[in-house]
């Protein structure tokens, strides 16, 4: 049958339904329309065609419309008129309102360093699920499990917390322990001598020391992270490779890395550290460098120093340009201008972080400079290509540590401290923070876990790894703030037994590494997630700036596209509370999934509405992007907790963890919805955003947060010893020696606990008057005579209740010991490597 015998027939059958149907019924059945296609991604043309006929069956008063609508759809299907007609006005257009940002050289950098992973799936408005579901959740191989259980063991075992804080120093034996295994080349190729371990191994390995000491886990972190072994391993020329990484990997070479200036932290573009390009006499190439450098780890104890520096060619030896920007080399410490010696005091805590200065260092440039001659100007590149993936292991790692020990210790703490007569853990007041810990620390193992899944297979997702950095290091010092307010008196008394006090005094220092948190969150997460994960924005930008007319009409309106499908998916996931979207599983997680594709449809509409009217100046805005930042993070943390609930098998008692951790991510979000609505300043859009939109967000909320009932289920999973507990914090270490501080808590919980049935029955038979009116440890020997107790139950409960008084003791010191030990921490000399017995012996 020919089209036009079906048109007449569909336009029979349609205008009596028309006829009858009051012209303002059109509208919504037009927006029915474009929703529909709009979420089904249709191409542009089509939905404009489809509305243009919708419009034109519903008679002359919607003509001119129709027609209209169906010019506009016959210009869309045909490519070169609608990059004349309206493409080329529109790039003009955007270039006049400054609605694309400008991008520096040094941004380039950083943007184009590392890759994209699932963050942009999240970024996208539809993620696929299936996809983020299925994203590999690695354990550790044979040999990585053998160096956990073994070396690493041994080490922790080693090391006392409280002896190192009085030294200043990890012991000899330590250090001695830390080369024979190979600890400083963690990351260096098995080729040239190293182990060559996985990022995954690498975390786990530093998130056991740190748990057992913080100066412990930063020693072996740093010669493993953004560093000179990892410059040389990407970078490195063959000679320098061959010269330097057999010697950083048996610990011959101590390691650092000189970055930080007075004047250049976060901002590492501003560094002033100069080397200048001359001819020796031997004619070779050199570099004089002067540098002032600050905050710089191992620094004292180093022998050889990685450098970041601007580099000058005042001569032109190099050809080219005589400014050729920031460079790296390594520069042995014993080379003749190099200052070292000094430290600095962060926070207390005993680890090499020092100072160091460099004043007319003379160097041959291409032995120094990584990679040689092809190095030069390619620092910055270097550093950000490194820390892409790299920001997302160490600091990720210490600060699970830190999360897992705390609930280690206020769960067993609030377990046997008693409090009128009850356990204090059992009080509603208690709970709410233990549960804060308990969540905590299972949803960073969770995101740990599948960060360095994404890591260990390659990915390098700049993004993500500033979302780990920010969170986890955050989140820890909540959690080790929260086990303070437990542990109570228990946690200010410095000294062997406490737990606590060294954690919580170093939670801020790493808030203040790779980049300070406050920078990471406004500038790094959503500055350039929304270029690097937005499907289009950077190729509209680079199309702009090259003049690509082609590439950019077909990035702008595949971006119009995308806006319209976002606009919808988030219209429609909000009236059904994620309902229409589908899930990947189901089960418990399968209503998180579902509200996930809501959130991140929702994010995405609003992060496209920000750049599309802030432009340029969104850049300005860090509240408003620091808001955006919180979004995109908890949607990524949600993603982990989803993730590992499945990968362990759905295990029941791991039901109240995920909807903790979820309903805690969907409130953060919702808060930061809320706040954009607030503060976003779309040009004649206030009213609609702060108003009408405002008050739906508030009525129909993504979450309010994990209620009192599902968190007294969280905490308790840390308050009983068991397989859950120790899930939840396989991180830790455990000591096998009684008399050491977590070794007794370990020991007097699980007495505690096995006792309380005991204490209960002695409690029955209270109230049933088989004995007087008394706390129940003043009557075991009364229970045992009336028959309540056995010989054995009173011997528990004596042992429980040593153990008991035993734990809750706090250190004191005589007065001379006291001042002895301020004396020797402010005497300390200030080049303390030449001090016999400190620092590591090369």
């Amino acid at each position: 049958m020919s089209p036009r015998p079906i048109a007449s027939r569909l336009n029979t059958m349609i205008t009596p339904v028309l006829a009858v149907l009051p012209l303002s019924a059109l509208l919504p059945l037009a927006l029915v329309a474009v929703l529909a296609l709009s979420w089904f991604t249709l191409p542009l043309a089509a939905w404009l065609g489809a509305l243009g006929a919708l419009m034109l069956l519903g008679g002359v008063a919607f003509t001119t419309v129709a027609w209209c609508l169906g010019m506009a759809a016959l210009i869309g299907v045909l490519a070169p008129a609608r990059r004349l007609l309206l493409t080329r006005p529109v790039l003009r257009a955007m270039k006049a309102l400054e609605l694309l940002p400008s991008i520096s050289q040094t941004e380039r950098d950083a943007l184009d360093a590392g890759s994209v992973w699932v963050d942009g799936e999240l970024f996208g408005g539809a993620p696929d699920t299936a996809r983020l579901l299925t994203e590999a959740w690695p354990g550790l191989s044979p040999d990585e499990q053998a160096f956990l259980d073994g070396p690493v063991a041994e080490v922790c075992a080693l090391t006392d917390d409280w002896q190192v804080q009085r030294q200043g120093d990890l012991p000899r034996e330590v250090w001695d322990a830390l080369r024979r295994h190979g600890f400083f080349g963690l990351i260096i190729p098995k080729s040239y001598g190293g182990l060559g371990f996985s990022p995954s191994a690498n975390s786990a390995i530093v998130a056991r020391l740190s748990s057992r000491s913080t100066p412990l886990g930063v020693t072996v972190m740093v010669p493993n992270s953004l560093g000179p072994a990892e410059l040389l391993v990407h970078y490195g020329t063959d000679a320098q490779k061959d010269h330097w990484l057999p010697l950083l990997a048996r610990g011959e070479a101590m390691p650092a890395f000189a970055l930080t200036e007075p004047g250049a932290g976060s901002d590492a573009g501003s560094i002033r550290a100069r080397g200048v390009v001359f001819q020796g006499d031997d004619g070779r190439l050199m570099l004089r460098l002067d540098w002032d450098k600050r905050y710089i780890t191992l620094a004292a104890v180093s022998t050889v120093l990685g450098l970041a520096f601007q580099l000058e060619d005042p001569d032109g030896l190099l050809g080219g340009e005589r400014q050729r920007g920031i460079t790296c080399a390594l520069i042995p410490s014993d080379t003749p201008g190099v200052v070292l010696g000094r430290r600095h005091d962060p926070m207390g805590i005993a680890f090499f972080n020092c100072p160091t200065q460099g004043h007319g260092v003379e160097v041959c440039l291409e032995d120094a400079v990584f990679g040689g001659l092809d190095g030069v100007g390619r620092g910055w590149r270097m550093l950000m290509e490194c820390l892409a993936a790299g920001r997302g292991i160490s600091l990720p790692a210490s600060a699970t540590a830190v999360a897992q020990l705390s609930a280690r210790v206020a769960g067993a703490y609030a377990a046997v401290r008693r409090q009128f007569g009850v356990p204090i853990g059992r009080f509603e007041g208690i709970e709410e923070p233990l549960a804060r810990i308990a969540g905590t620390a299972w949803l960073l193992e969770a995101a740990r876990r599948y960060t360095n899944g994404g890591l260990d297979g390659g990915a390098k997702p700049a993004v993500v790894t500033a979302m780990a950095k920010y969170n986890f290091t955050e989140l820890a010092r909540r959690s080790v703030t929260d086990a303070m307010d437990v542990v109570a008196g228990a946690g200010i008394s410095r000294g062997p037994r406490n737990l606590l006090a060294h954690a919580y005094q170093g939670a801020p220092i790493s808030i203040t590494v790779e980049g300070a948190n406050i920078l990471t969150r406004c500038l790094v997460v959503f500055g350039q997630g929304a270029i690097r994960c937005h499907p289009w924005v950077q190729q509209e930008i680079d199309a702009a700036e090259s003049g690509d007319i082609v590439s950019f009409d077909r990035a702008f309106w595949g971006h119009v596209k995308h806006v319209l499908r976002n606009g919808a998916r988030s219209l429609l996931l909000s009236a059904s509370r994620g309902r229409l979207a589908g899930s990947p599983v189901d089960g418990p997680g399968a209503r998180h999934w579902r509200r996930l594709s809501w959130a991140s449809a929702s994010f995405a509409f609003q992060a496209d509405l920000a750049m599309a009217t802030l432009g340029g100046s969104l850049k300005r805005r860090e509240t408003v992007a620091g808001r955006f930042a919180d979004i995109f993070s908890w949607m990524y943390l949600g993603t982990a907790a989803l993730r590992r609930f499945e990968a362990e098998g759905r295990r029941p008692e791991d039901i109240p963890l995920l909807d903790w951790s979820m309903e805690l991510a969907f409130a953060r979000m919702q808060e930061s919805f809320d706040g954009l609505f607030r503060n976003l300043g779309v040009s004649g859009l206030e009213w609609l955003l702060a108003g009408p939109v405002l008050l739906w967000s508030r009525l129909n909320p993504l979450g309010l947060g994990p209620d009192d009932e599902l968190a007294a289920k969280v905490a308790r999973s840390i308050g009983v010893p068991g397989e859950q507990r120790d899930r939840i914090t396989p991180m830790v270490y455990l000591p096998d020696d009684v008399s050491e501080a977590l070794g007794r808590l370990e020991r007097a919980h699980v007495l505690c606990v096995e006792a309380d049935g005991t204490i209960r029955r002695i409690k029955d038979a209270i109230r049933k008057g088989l004995l007087p009116r008394r706390p129940p440890v003043e009557l075991l020997d009364q229970a045992r005579e009336a028959g309540v107790l056995s010989e054995a139950d009173v011997a528990q409960v004596r042992e429980a209740e040593a153990a008991r008084t035993d734990l809750i003791q706090v250190d004191s010191f005589t007065l001379e010991e006291y001042l002895g030990r301020a004396a020797e921490q402010t005497s300390r000399p200030s080049d303390l490597p030449q001090r016999e017995g400190v620092g590591p012996r090369l």
